[in-house]
């Protein structure tokens, strides 16, 4: 008999255990299917551009004297500018959808729609040399930059709400190693001996295709986002379903009432626009922790080093013939601090890797700037501006390069959460549109002082988290908001009583209204009074 019992209780164990380790591969798969289709596309478009970047601008100057009998001349440095640029102001747009889609199609719907953009972007950069019309390129760039600001908000957002708190962290730094993989792709396609020639430099732009396809194929058969179920389409079952293959159980009503412990009021008030997000002063320093955050993640000079990497190395004395190669490690030590975070980053928390990337990378710039300023003096310097970009771009990837979208998943609920990410993308494709612009002008303005710039805006950046940004790691979202509510002046982490407009005649599912009333019990409050807070 007990040894019945015996086997009987590690049968049970066994497949606890296999349930588990399904759920953790359905995690790693959504986080790697989402990532692929979106944030490895917007890794590869900030670097496929860099490589064939003469044979454009060729392009360009030709088409133009087909049309006009005469060169671009001057106006060839802001055209190419422009077509840099043009891929921020598409993200600015993509992020300005994102609220609409999410609440209509979902985390998951959304993701699979985007994916006509990039195939529609594929399709015209990749004929325009055929077509002769240099415009596809710049439309194409921008349609691209759309796919890449409703991505970049949707994919965090979805991984941010299907990760169990202990492994939040670690599965929302996948997005960060995924456009590190991006950007080494698209250098290894743009080498000369692949696309990096004059016939093939189409082809860096079609290959855009077939990460979005992959996404297509698999996707679908993945669960939509059990919050997004749960909290906005009162979808029980389905949420409890999504939970269960992603948490590899089968038990989840704690996780269940967890969630809504969290939304006890928020399921009687409407999703919040960007405009009542920025007048809540319950979330004022969410807000503007985001802001800064997603300002120095792009002000820091990680894209201009993307974007102009072979001219930056140029500049530094580099022999032409060994840029490519060179510019290939650059790619190869993101993904590798990238990872390295992401393993990390449950460990050390958010705060230490954010504010020791950007502290390290103000160093490294300070260094640059002295090597550059002094490359001519011995053969060996350019070579330390080397190591000094390498060293940037590793600072960046442990913290910098994948905290800030983790964060703002982190910091706001469920009703706030779409706001949030339009006010970051906002802010993220603002900044880079700035940088892809104006860096070149920089450049030539200050010369070998260009990156001091830079450097201030990491100091800045890494001093403003040192004193506001409380530590998010293993706390749960309405912990995180408690943490900000004495420097929010707020008794508790809620709605304020403008936003918090109760529907009493509102009856909801029995079910989920049940749970939420057993919850509300548990806490010794209701409804109405958690709104006059």
């Amino acid at each position: 008999m007990e040894l019945t019992d015996k086997k009987s209780a590690e049968n049970k164990a066994d497949q606890t255990m296999k349930t588990k380790q399904n759920g953790s591969c359905y995690l790693i798969i959504a986080s790697l299917v989402g990532a692929i289709g979106s944030s490895f596309l917007y890794g590869y478009n900030l670097s496929v551009v860099n490589a064939p970047t003469s044979y454009i601008k060729a392009f360009y100057n030709e088409s133009w004297i087909s049309r006009y009998n005469y060169p671009i001349d001057t106006s060839l440095t802001l055209l190419w500018s422009m077509t840099v640029a043009i891929f921020a102001i598409g993200g600015l747009i993509g992020t300005f959808l994102v609220t609409p889609m999410v609440k209509t199609l979902g985390r998951k719907g959304t993701l699979l729609l985007n994916n006509l953009f990039a195939i529609v972007a594929a399709l015209l950069m990749s004929l325009s040399q055929l077509s002769g019309y240099f415009e596809l390129l710049i439309v194409g760039r921008f349609i691209m930059g759309v796919d890449g600001g409703i991505a970049l908000s949707t994919l965090p957002m979805y991984l941010s709400e299907i990760s169990p708190k202990h492994i939040r962290g670690s599965l929302g730094q996948v997005t960060a190693i995924l456009i590190c993989v991006g950007v080494f792709s698209g250098q290894i396609l743009g080498l000369p001996e692949l696309f990096g020639k004059e016939s093939l430099w189409p082809c860096l732009f079609g290959v855009i295709i077939v990460p979005a396809l992959i996404q297509l194929a698999i996707l679908p058969f993945l669960p939509e986002s059990p919050r997004y179920l749960l909290l906005e389409k009162h979808d029980q079952a389905g949420a409890e379903k999504a939970f269960q293959v992603f948490l590899g159980k089968d038990d989840v009503s704690q996780d269940i009432e967890e969630v809504l412990a969290e939304s006890r009021i928020q399921r009687n008030i409407h999703t919040a626009s960007v405009l009542e997000l920025l007048k809540n002063h319950s979330v004022r320093w969410q807000i503007i922790t985001v802001i800064v955050t997603m300002a120095c993640y792009q002000l820091c000079g990680l894209n201009a080093i993307w974007f102009y990497t072979n001219g930056i190395f140029s500049k530094a004395g580099i022999n032409e013939d060994k840029i490519p190669y060179i510019t290939l490690s650059t790619g190869g030590v993101e993904i590798i601090a990238a990872i390295v975070a992401g393993l990390t980053i449950e460990r050390l928390g958010r705060k230490p890797l954010l504010i020791g990337g950007f502290g390290l990378m103000t160093l490294f710039f300070g260094i640059l700037t002295i090597s550059l300023t002094l490359q001519h003096r011995e053969p060996w310097i350019p070579y330390l501006s080397i190591v000094c970009i390498l060293a940037v771009i590793a600072s960046f990837c442990i913290g910098p390069g994948g905290i800030p979208f983790v964060l703002t998943g982190e910091l706001f609920q469920q009703s706030h959460r779409p706001a949030a990410f339009m006010v970051a993308g906002t802010v993220n494709w603002l900044s880079n549109f700035v940088v892809g612009l104006v860096f070149p002008f920089i450049q030539e303005a200050l010369q070998t002082y260009c990156f001091l710039v830079f450097a201030v805006i990491c100091l800045a950046g890494a001093s403003y988290l040192y004193f506001v940004l409380p530590e998010t790691k293993n706390k749960t979202f309405v912990e995180i908001n408690q943490s900000f509510a004495k420097r929010n002046k707020m008794p508790s982490a809620v709605p304020e009583p403008e936003n918090c407009t109760v529907e009493k005649n509102q009856q909801p599912e029995k079910d989920l209204s049940s749970i939420l009333d057993n919850d509300q019990i548990k806490h010794g409050k209701t409804l109405e009074s958690e709104c006059a807070l």
